[in-house]
Parts: structure tokens; C-alpha cells; sequence
């Protein structure tokens, strides 16, 4: 009892000294280790998970990311890839007894996706990993066929050697929305002779594929060309692995995507916007005859904004499908039946994500809430009752939390907005404190039950240990809610979702949290431009920070999703000048008294670096207090630990130097 004593009394010394030594800050906060996708074996022996690392010494500056097991019962866990070579994508033969994955360096100069990642095959009862494919290109999605004769895969079109010639003469010019490397389909045998097929060829882009039950088929979904804009023009169509022919299943105009084959392969569920596409997106589950023919809508889910189909449930009387539905990300079982209730089978409070399942309807899945670090848990589908696998970032776990919940209030004409509001550590009721607005991307971004204590550009645990609140609210034009919702803000961006923000603040100042005279207002991407068009619509905060922020809509011709802004402000910029020039704060920057902070990533397409520089530079010019940061070789957002670190640190440091 004395032993048990001494125990109890050692444990309870080493959480406070962790409390009296770890203090949230960035720094701390970009130890922060991040799970990715899972897979569990046919039997629900063992579960596969990724887990990246930052490396920051030196001149490294990236996450590692490697494979590790745990069985099911817990008592058996350990690293499956070693080495300074990420590995990713782990997945199960279906016998369950080897686990294929890819391995392959980030590469800064493709958008961080890895280079040269090439397929291997480990065996799980022991042996070494053997390399089964040795492509020019890197590899992206894999997956085992149903017999596990093959491996099928996606890979982006090399350089031609006409190409190679051309880059080395130096007469690489480039011809715009010509030339395009698309990506196609292959398979890879799973035996000695390790054979490299190709199935699909021509002008188009191949992203998501499934096997059909048989292993004779595979169902893929495919763009007219490899661009973020392209997605509007995705079609499904069905290849023979054998004779390599290519059929046409969906060709309905707009967005259908992400096939999956029923467990008879009779059918196939898709999702797809029925041809009405838009940016602001209402997605529904379609099934339709795996032969061809005429497709029908399944229920719909609560906000219809569906980011992917898993798969359909192993009795195959639903489909699986993930969505936000308010501000949790959640599973849902889409019933067959046209008469049938869309119903969310992972419930509670938090955050749901990369779910794999087996036959049996065994889970495995990350979850994660506001004061609790994601982890990898396993459940049944029927049986909900999870269970943690992990405890990964105990040390997180450990430290104390600015509380966070989830508060309402109405808008300006009386429209209901949610959002998450973290209190400062050790808050005491009735006190005043400084705020920040934190406001998100898209518009159709949302802010959801995460881990509050991750690392990011607003590291929310850092302004909550140095005594700020944080506001981040979900205004009108946000995913998570409805259609009418999420389409509520077009041709009205500043408008109504600027009032949506300032009741929010005023909300948190009438419960007597926030001090009216103490407010920050930063945001990235959508949330830049509310942040730009906040300053110049009121003096009511002490300082700002737009990240990768759009001043001016006029200039939004350069981005890679072109049709974006027009779909936004329901027309052209030749046809809508004014209401383009309306809505962009560069052309109101006058107004402005706010010291604000610019930070852009140089290498972003979404949202040109000129964007960042041209608000910079009219604020110079205004004589407005100013200050630009940016980030060589990153694109829309920061994917290298130092900067993310980095630029947490001076948008901490940005509000510190005006908060007197």
C-alpha cells in the first residue's frame, strides 16, 4: 500500500512539474505528432496507422511520416518503416497477411506530395519489405485487388524525353493550359514477376478508383485535365484489368466522383452533384447499375456537402460517407432504401477521421476533441463503443487546456451563428479578457471540435496561455449547416457574414469574457479577405494579421481555381466591375487605421503572392503601421514546421506590440 502510495504521489509530482515547465507556445505546440490514415485487417487483428514527426535541426525543416502496428488487444505495438524515408498509405492484402504501402521523400517542388514514392510489400509475421515497383514517377494511390493477385495504382505521366531535351537546352517555355502530365491507372503483380501494366491512357486525369468484387473491373473517376479547376468536369467510367477496354458509366455534366462497388458488384455509389455544379457544392449519394444505365438518388445527408464515400456497409444496405455536420466531422450510413434516414453512426462530441472497415464491420478510425489529442480507436459499425488504441502526444494530454465550447448567438436580421470559443488558461468567471477572432477559410470552410492544442499558424493554446480568448466563428456561407446556408454569402462577401462576425464579438462581450477595448481579428485565405475588409469597415480592433488574404477581386484572374470568384459574385469581372471593385478592401483601404500584418506563402496559386503584396504596399503608402512576411516555396498553406512555428510566433508577437 506504502509502494502504491509512493507511486500515486510521484505521478501526481511529474504532472505538475510538466504543468510548472511545458507552457503552450508555438514552439512547444510544433511537437505535435500527427496521425494519418488507418487500415485494419480483414480479421480486426491489427491496425495500421501513419504517424509524422516534425524534423527541425539543422537544415531539415519537414514531417517524417512512418507505418506503425498495434493489435488488437493492445499489447502489441511497434514501427513498421524506419529510416529519414517517409512512408504512407498503408494497406492490408486482403488474407490480412501482408500490408502494402508507399515510400518516397515530400517534394518541395510538387506541392509537398511525395517524389518517387514507389509501392513495397511487407510481410506482417515477420521478413523484410520488398519493393515492387520502379517508376519514373511517383506513386499516388494504391490499392489491393480482391484476390490479391495485384496492386492497382495511380501515377502522374513522366517527362517525355522531348521534354527532358527541352528543359536541358533551356527552351522549357511554357505554353498556358497546354502540354498537361495527367495521371493514369496501372496495375503491379503481387508475385516474382512484380509486372507493370498501364489500363487507362489519354486526355484526362485519374484520381479515386475501386476494385469491383471480382478483380476483373475497376471503377475510376477522372477530369478533363490535372487542374484544381477541372473538378466541375469529372466523369466515372469502368476498365477491364484484362482487355484494358474503357467503358463510360457517368457522364452527367458537373462533379461525379469517388466510386465505390456494392459487395455484389451490381452496383455502383458515387457521389455526385446530378449536374447542377457549384462552387458553394450540394452533393448527394448516387446509385447506378455497375453495367450501365440509370442512376438514382439516395436520402440526403443533413448538410450535403459530402467530402468522400468510404465504401458502401458490408450487408451493403447503406452507404458510408463522411461530412461536417455542424461542428463536428462525422460518418454517416446513407440507406439504400429511397425511403430511408440518413444517420450519423459515430455520435458524441469531437472530431471523426480516416475510418477504415473490414467485412465484419470492424473499425478502425482518429478521433480527437478540443482538450483531447487525436488518437487512433476502434469500434463496430453496429456496436458502437470505441476504444483507444494510442496515446500518442500524452504529453499534450497532460498539460492544462483553455476550456472551448460551442456558443450561439444572432445575427444582425436575426440568423443563427455558431462557433467555438476558447477561454484563457484558468479562466475565472466574470473577468474580462483580451480577444481574437480567428476567422476560417472558403467561405465554405468550417471550424470544428479539434484538437485545440495542435500545432498551426494560430496556435489556439498559446493565445490561450498568454490570457486571450479566441472566437472562432462559423458565419453564414460555411460548410457544416445547410445549402441555403453555405449559399448565403454570395455576391455579398463583407456583407452579412461581416455582421455574422461583429455580433459574434459582441455576443462574447456581453458575456462578460471578452473586454470590448482589448480585440484581434487574424484569418487565412477567405478569412484573410474578412480580415482585410474588417479594417477597413471599422477601428474597433488594436491589430490584425491577413493571411494569404484576397484584397482585390479584380486580381483573382491569376488564381488556378479561376472559375471560383465568378461562381461567388454570380458573374464575370467584365460584366461586374463594380461589385467586384465593392467587395475588394484594396479599393477601400483608405479606411484603414488598423495596424495590420501581412503573411503570404511565395509559391501560392490558390491566392497569388501579389494579393498579400498589393495590400501590403497600399497600407505603406496609407501610412498605416505595417509588416510583410513571406514564406519562400510555400504554396496556399505552410506545410514546413519551422515556418508554421515561425509565424505563429509573430502574430503572437504582432498583438503583443499593440496591445498597450
Amino acid at each position: 500500500m506504502r509502494y502504491l502510495s509512493k507511486i500515486l504521489l510521484f505521478t501526481i509530482l511529474n504532472l505538475a512539474f510538466l504543468a510548472a515547465n511545458n507552457k503552450w507556445t508555438p514552439a512547444f505546440m510544433i511537437k505535435y505528432e500527427r496521425l494519418g490514415s488507418t487500415a485494419i485487417s480483414p480479421n480486426g487483428e491489427w491496425v495500421a496507422y501513419e504517424l509524422s514527426k516534425p524534423l527541425m535541426e539543422g537544415e531539415k525543416s519537414e514531417y517524417l511520416t512512418h507505418i506503425w502496428l498495434i493489435s488488437a488487444d493492445g499489447k502489441k505495438s511497434f514501427q513498421v518503416t524506419t529510416g529519414d524515408i517517409s512512408a504512407r498509405s498503408p494497406k492490408f492484402s486482403p488474407d490480412g497477411t501482408h500490408l502494402a504501402f508507399i515510400s518516397g521523400r515530400p517534394d518541395p517542388d510538387n506541392n509537398f506530395r511525395s517524389t518517387k514514392g514507389q509501392i513495397y510489400v511487407l510481410p506482417i509475421d515477420g521478413g523484410e519489405r520488398v519493393q515492387i515497383t520502379n517508376e519514373i514517377s511517383s506513386i499516388g494511390r494504391i490499392a489491393w485487388s480482391p484476390d490479391g493477385k495485384k496492386i492497382a495504382f495511380t501515377m502522374r505521366d513522366p517527362l517525355s524525353e522531348n521534354d527532358k531535351k527541352r528543359r536541358e537546352e533551356k527552351r522549357d517555355w511554357k505554353i498556358i493550359d497546354t502540354n498537361y502530365r495527367y495521371s493514369h491507372l496501372y496495375t503491379v503483380g503481387n508475385d516474382d514477376d512484380n509486372k507493370v501494366s498501364r489500363l487507362t491512357k489519354g486526355n484526362y486525369n485519374v484520381s479515386s478508383f475501386d476494385w469491383s468484387p471480382d478483380s476483373k473491373k475497376i471503377a475510376f473517376d477522372h477530369t478533363e485535365n490535372p487542374t484544381a479547376n477541372a473538378w466541375t468536369t469529372s466523369d466515372i467510367s469502368v476498365v477491364n484489368v484484362t482487355s484494358r477496354s474503357v467503358k463510360k458509366l457517368v457522364t452527367w455534366g458537373g462533379s461525379d466522383r469517388s466510386p465505390k462497388y456494392s459487395p455484389d458488384g451490381k452496383s455502383v455509389a458515387f457521389v455526385s452533384d446530378g449536374g447542377e455544379h457549384s462552387w458553394g457544392r450540394e452533393h448527394f449519394v448516387f446509385v447506378i447499375p455497375s453495367t450501365g444505365g440509370k442512376g438514382r438518388r439516395l436520402p440526403a445527408t443533413p448538410s450535403r456537402y459530402i467530402s468522400s464515400i468510404e465504401g458502401w456497409t458490408p450487408s451493403g444496405s447503406g452507404v458510408i460517407t463522411a461530412e461536417t455536420e455542424r461542428t463536428s466531422r462525422r460518418y454517416f450510413n446513407v440507406p439504400i432504401n429511397e425511403n430511408g434516414i440518413t444517420a450519423s453512426f459515430t455520435p458524441g462530441r469531437g472530431n471523426y477521421g480516416n475510418l477504415s472497415y473490414n467485412s465484419n464491420g470492424q473499425m478502425s478510425f482518429i478521433h480527437e476533441s478540443t482538450d483531447s489529442p487525436a488518437n487512433v480507436f476502434t469500434a463496430n459499425m453496429d456496436d458502437f463503443e470505441p476504444k483507444q488504441m494510442t496515446k500518442v502526444n500524452s504529453n499534450f494530454a497532460d498539460m492544462p487546456h483553455g476550456k472551448t465550447e460551442v456558443i450561439r448567438w444572432r445575427s444582425s436580421d436575426g440568423l443563427e451563428i455558431e462557433g467555438l470559443l476558447t477561454y484563457p488558461i484558468n479562466y475565472r468567471k466574470g473577468k474580462r479578457v483580451p480577444l481574437v477572432l480567428n476567422i476560417h477559410g472558403g467561405p465554405a470552410g468550417v471550424y470544428t471540435e479539434n484538437y485545440t492544442g495542435r500545432s498551426s499558424v494560430y496556435p489556439i493554446q498559446a493565445f490561450a496561455q498568454q490570457g486571450y480568448a479566441v472566437l472562432r466563428a462559423n458565419p453564414r456561407g460555411s460548410s457544416g449547416y445547410s445549402k441555403d446556408f453555405r449559399f448565403a454569402n454570395r455576391s455579398d462577401w463583407g456583407g452579412m457574414d461581416y455582421q455574422d462576425l461583429m455580433t459574434g464579438v459582441d455576443h462574447v462581450i456581453n458575456m462578460g469574457v471578452a473586454d470590448g477595448k482589448d480585440l484581434y481579428v487574424m484569418g487565412w485565405s477567405y478569412g484573410g479577405f474578412m480580415t482585410s475588409t474588417i479594417v477597413t469597415k471599422t477601428d474597433r480592433f488594436k491589430a490584425a494579421s491577413v493571411g494569404a488574404g484576397v484584397p482585390n477581386l479584380v486580381g483573382m484572374l491569376t488564381t488556378d481555381i479561376h472559375d471560383f470568384i465568378p461562381w461567388h459574385f454570380e458573374g464575370e469581372l467584365h460584366d461586374n466591375v463594380d461589385k467586384y471593385i465593392k467587395h475588394s478592401s484594396l479599393f477601400h483601404v483608405g479606411n484603414v487605421t488598423t495596424p495590420t500584418q501581412v503573411v503570404h506563402g511565395e509559391n501560392d496559386v490558390r491566392v497569388p503572392v501579389a494579393q498579400g503584396y498589393e495590400f501590403y504596399r497600399a497600407l505603406q503608402r496609407k501610412g498605416v503601421e505595417t509588416e510583410m512576411v513571406v514564406y519562400p516555396r510555400m504554396p496556399h498553406g505552410l506545410r514546413e514546421p519551422k515556418f508554421i512555428q515561425h509565424c505563429g510566433e509573430i502574430i503572437m508577437s504582432w498583438f503583443k506590440k499593440h496591445s498597450n
